[in-house]
């Protein structure tokens, strides 16, 4: 399995769709970096937001997951209480090839804040706008930003084309478009 470069991603994004909208070079202008990097891509956040609340003091049951668990939330930030999580979406819609497998690493500027980002794999041939959780993991309000990085993928080549991907699978998260709740 390798590691692709920028190079790899640059072309497969540009040639063939694999991240769109793409920025070909890492931006930071006192923004929080998105755009390719020398082996990864940093998405950014869209500005729509599922905030975790019990104020309806539902249980979190991954089998039947109640909406009234979260206040949906617009806007160029976010504030997660303590000890809490909100779920977004990356700006870029994401089309993963056959021989590839994404995986997802937090930020270091949101994990030196105590804030980490969690994202399954993204498998061979998935597609769609990527949901990310972020957790609060601290005891004070944390703040995301919109528009700018949240999470970083990096994409890997395996040695052989499996033989079932998400797609041949029917896979229940493919071509999700907003934020996206479990689904069973």
């Amino acid at each position: 399995m390798s590691i692709m470069p920028d190079s790899w991603i640059r072309h497969m994004a540009q040639e063939h769709g694999m991240i769109e909208p793409f920025v070909e070079s890492q931006k930071r202008e006192g923004a929080i970096s998105y755009g390719v990097s020398s082996y990864g891509y940093d998405a950014r956040v869209a500005p729509e937001f599922k905030l975790f609340t019990n104020v309806n003091s539902a249980i979190v049951d991954p089998k039947a997951f109640s909406e009234q668990s979260f206040v949906e939330r617009t806007g160029n930030e976010c504030v997660i209480p303590p000890n809490s999580f909100v779920l977004a979406r990356t700006v870029e819609y994401f089309r993963v090839p056959r021989d590839i497998l994404v995986i997802c690493l937090g930020k270091s500027t949101y994990a030196r804040c105590g804030i980490i980002v969690n994202v399954t794999p993204l498998e061979p041939e998935w597609e769609g706008y990527v949901t990310l959780e972020f957790s609060n993991t601290t005891p004070l309000p944390a703040r995301i930003y919109a528009n700018e990085g949240g999470c970083q993928f990096i994409f890997l080549k395996a040695d052989q084309v499996c033989e079932v991907s998400y797609a041949d699978r029917a896979g229940k998260y493919m071509g999700q478009k907003g934020v996206t709740l479990p689904r069973l």
